[in-house]
C-alpha cells in the first residue's frame, strides 16, 4: 500500500497531477480544492494517499491532511459512492465542512457535489452520521495539511532547478482542533457524542474562525432545552 508521495510536479491536469520522485513519475487523482491548492510546476509537494485496485486498473487518490484521507475512506464505504463521487464531495466541501454537512443530517450541502443525487446524499448522511463524531473529535490531530519538502532534498540532477510558480492560495479552513476540543468537552459534560457533534457542528458552521471556548458556549446553547 502506498500511503504517502512526495517528490516534484510534473503536471497539473483537471483532476489529477503527476509527480516525479527520484525519476519515477506518479499519476495522483486529487480533489479540486486540492488541485487549486497545489504549488506550479516544478514545485516540491507531498500528499497523502490511498490506493485504489480493479482488475485491469490501479489509481492514487492524493490528499493534503490525514482528515481529507479518513473521509474518502469513510465516503467509499458507502453503497453507490465510488471514488469519484467521494472525491467531487470532499472538492466541494473540504473535509471540516463534510463532517459538518453529516453530523446535521444536511444532505442537501452533500448534493451540491457534482454527480451525487438526492438519494445518495441522504444515504451519504444516514450511514455516516453515527461515525461524524469519532472523526470529528480526532480532528485535530488528523487535519494537519503536509508541509512540502525543500526542492533539494528531491531533485537529485545537474540541471537548473526549474522555475516554480507561485503557490496557489488553498481555501480558508475550518479550525478543526477547536471543533475536536469542543466536542470531547461537550462529551466530558454528558451529551451523547451524535447530539454534540451535531450542536458543534452548527456552531462551527456559524462561526468557522470560532476558538474552542467559543464553540463550546455556542454549543452548548443549542443543546439547552426550549421552553
Amino acid at each position: 500500500m502506498i500511503g504517502k508521495i512526495t517528490g516534484v510536479i510534473d503536471y497539473i491536469g483537471t483532476d489529477h497531477v503527476l509527480i516525479d520522485v527520484r525519476g519515477v513519475g506518479y499519476i495522483v487523482y486529487v480533489s479540486e480544492r486540492t488541485r487549486m491548492a497545489l504549488p506550479g510546476q516544478g514545485a516540491p509537494v507531498a500528499l497523502y494517499t490511498d490506493l485504489l485496485v480493479r482488475e485491469d486498473n490501479l489509481q492514487l487518490f492524493g490528499f493534503t491532511s490525514l482528515l481529507e484521507k479518513e473521509w474518502y475512506r469513510l465516503l467509499i464505504s458507502v453503497q453507490g459512492i465510488g471514488s469519484k463521487a467521494a472525491m467531487a464531495i470532499l472538492g466541494t466541501l473540504g473535509p471540516e465542512a463534510t463532517g459538518r454537512a453529516i453530523a446535521l443530517g444536511d444532505w442537501g450541502a452533500v448534493k451540491a457535489a457534482p454527480g451525487v443525487g438526492p438519494k445518495i446524499a441522504q444515504r451519504v448522511v444516514n450511514e455516516l452520521k453515527d461515525k461524524a463524531p469519532t472523526v470529528m473529535s480526532m480532528g485535530g490531530s488528523l487535519s494537519e495539511t503536509l508541509d512540502a519538502p525543500e526542492a533539494a532534498e528531491v531533485v537529485e540532477t545537474d540541471a537548473p532547478a526549474p522555475a516554480v510558480k507561485p503557490t496557489r492560495k488553498a481555501p480558508a479552513k475550518a479550525n478543526a482542533s477547536a471543533e475536536a476540543e469542543a466536542l470531547s468537552a461537550l462529551q466530558n459534560l454528558g451529551y451523547s457524542p451524535s447530539d454534540a457533534a451535531g450542536a458543534v457542528a452548527q456552531a462551527a458552521q456559524d462561526a468557522p474562525e470560532a476558538a474552542t471556548s467559543d464553540l463550546i458556549r455556542a454549543a452548548l446553547k443549542l443543546l439547552a432545552p426550549k421552553g
